[in-house]
């Protein structure tokens, strides 16, 4: 069979990527799925709105809904209150319409089977859930079509594999798929395909289709109308290349006027819901942009770099220096470096609770071009196996910590070096691991050290405090042997055993020392990513002492931004010293 090994990587990706929406999908636990959450949730609201409430300006159906199916996120952040007592959307609706035909499907299976037809139910979710994912399949069937003009099967089967399993994709292909990635990345795939067809045989039906690709991505995430590059610059990277591509332009001004009419016809349906809405054609949702100050920790950052947690990107930009004599060079350079700029100058440079960067995935066909032009170059490079070894290893790093990622132990917005360091390819973390999501200290090498139990609690009892206040637990003082300074490596270690309930969000287990008008703190999360809702977990972490802490005080408190009711058993505090 001609292409075999790109055609059996599809396969593989396809049955990874349903797997992992199955697992995701709450059919083993009996937790009803939710895709339209939080973001999601501002992206599909259009059609719920329009279709089944046919109220899209007042919601008064939504403060229901969100009772019952909790989509919001509490504060009601995708949709913006105005001046005329009317209501925006914040998200623009591309995405939207892209999912009505799951969003139809949803509806009459609803109708059918008797479940609630709001919108939310059940059959909505599901319909959504795997409709992204055939969105996707499309998409990479298409860009391994694409792939194959330029390069050999082998090359494009291990790109497919790198670029689908071995960074977020699958995050927001199979798991979170509810938001625009997944739909705006068949869109990429799209408009490459287009692109390629029209300057091998230009007409009028393929010029159509690019700009009305364009205008939906631009009303799906407005920061895609870059990808009107692609066909651009596409065939200019010689000055011979070029003035041919410019001559088949000017033969064909009437494929330019289409494309341009057909990009308005994208765009157009935004326009007229924000007309209806805000009473005019353009709505400024609140963007903010700091391109004089972009923050390059999206890429290097311990919070969620790219390069950090998905390192196979590296090869995407090495892959940028072996495309010189591919027609799509200019294209691919132009749009990548613009791209990746625009995402890091955003203001927002965490991009909400996220695995990687997640602002790049729906770019990744385009990617994928240098990335297979670095794979076909190094082919018959003697240094080829130590670099499949290294693909097959990012692979399997990525895939464990998608599994990590769910489990919120590769935490969504709280990562640094340190907690990194301890979790990375770590099954099972301790708690002393979970505390270097809060805490930036611990003793590695404890057995090293002397001990002395400064405070000891064997006996469990209630703690029961108000919201925003805090409880005491447990006080004590350190021991000095009478000097006038402690010793200069000293370590406190506190260990807690507490049972609570779902008051556990926003709620501390804090440590201070106290010398005189000196203070210094520590504190762990109690909801922390191993700890069991209504189960006894246990909670360690360490501060050393500074050395000018004479004769200093501990205090150990719980503070909580709810109400607490909770049992706290054991209690240690142990004092280290070398």
């Amino acid at each position: 069979m001609k292409n075999i090994f790109s055609f059996i990587a599809c396969c593989i990706i396809c049955i990874v990527l349903i797997q992992y929406r199955v697992t995701n999908s709450g059919i083993h636990t009996g937790k009803p799925l939710k895709v339209t959450v939080w973001d999601a949730f501002g992206y599909y609201v259009y059609l719920p709105a329009i279709f089944i409430y046919h109220d899209y300006k007042e919601l008064k159906w939504l403060p229901e809904t969100d009772k019952k199916y909790a989509v919001t996120g509490g504060d009601g952040y995708q949709a913006q209150k105005l001046e005329n007592g009317n209501y925006t959307f914040k998200y623009l609706g591309g995405v939207a319409i892209m999912e009505i035909p799951f969003f139809v499907i949803g509806h009459y299976i609803a109708k059918q089977t008797g479940y609630p037809p709001d919108g939310f139910s059940a059959p909505y979710q599901y319909s959504l859930g795997f409709g992204a994912l055939f969105y996707c399949f499309l998409a990479i069937l298409l860009l391994r079509k694409i792939l194959l003009y330029y390069f050999r099967d082998f090359t494009v089967s291990i790109t497919l594999l790198l670029v689908c399993l071995a960074t977020n994709f699958i995050q927001y292909a199979a798991i979170d798929n509810g938001q625009s990635h997944a739909y705006i990345f068949l869109l990429y795939s799209l408009i490459l395909y287009a692109t390629l067809k029209w300057h091998q045989k230009p007409g009028i039906v393929l010029a159509s289709l690019i700009g009305y690709i364009t205008g939906l991505a631009t009303i799906s995430r407005p920061t895609e109308a870059i990808m009107l590059f692609i066909p651009l610059l596409w065939n200019t990277h010689t000055k011979e290349a070029a003035r041919e591509k410019w001559q088949l332009v000017r033969q064909n001004k009437s494929h330019i006027a289409c494309a341009a009419i057909f990009g308005f016809v994208g765009i157009l349906p935004q326009l007229i819901y924000w007309k209806f809405s805000t009473g005019s054609f353009i709505y400024d949702v609140g963007s903010k942009w700091e391109f004089l100050n972009p923050h390059f920790r999206v890429l290097f950052g311990w919070e969620k770099g790219w390069f950090i947690y998905t390192p196979v990107t590296i090869f995407f930009i090495i892959g940028m220096f072996f495309i010189k004599q591919f027609p799509f060079r200019k294209s691919v350079l132009w749009f990548c470096l613009l791209n990746i700029y625009i995402i890091i100058a955003w203001h927002d440079w965490r991009y909400g609770g996220s695995y990687s960067t997640r602002a790049l995935v729906q770019s990744y066909p385009v990617f994928a071009l240098p990335l297979a032009a670095f794979i076909e170059r190094i082919r018959f490079n003697k240094w080829r196996i130590v670099v499949y070894i290294v693909f097959i290893y990012l692979l399997s790093v990525n895939l464990f910590q998608i599994t990590q990622y769910c489990s919120t132990v590769l935490h969504y917005d709280h990562m640094n070096r340190l907690y990194y360091g301890r979790i990375y390819l770590n099954p099972n973390p301790s708690p002393a691991d979970m505390s270097l999501l809060d805490n930036d200290e611990i003793l590695n090498n404890e057995n090293n050290y002397s001990k002395k139990t400064l405070a000891k609690t064997d006996s469990a009892h209630l703690v029961n405090f108000a919201a925003n206040s805090s409880a005491l637990l447990i006080e004590t003082s350190l021991e000095n042997n009478n000097t006038a300074t402690v010793k200069k490596d000293t370590w406190i270690k506190i260990e807690s055993d507490i049972k609570a309930p779902d008051c556990l969000w926003q709620s501390y287990l804090n440590a201070e020392l106290q010398a005189g008008d000196s203070i210094k703190h520590a504190r762990v999360r109690l909801f922390s990513p191993i700890s069991k809702n209504e189960g006894t977990n246990k909670y360690v972490f360490y501060m050393s002492v500074p050395a000018y802490f004479e004769h200093a005080h501990v205090k150990v408190y719980i503070n909580s931004a709810f109400n607490f009711e909770g049992v706290v058993g054991r209690f240690v505090i142990t004092q280290m010293e070398k």
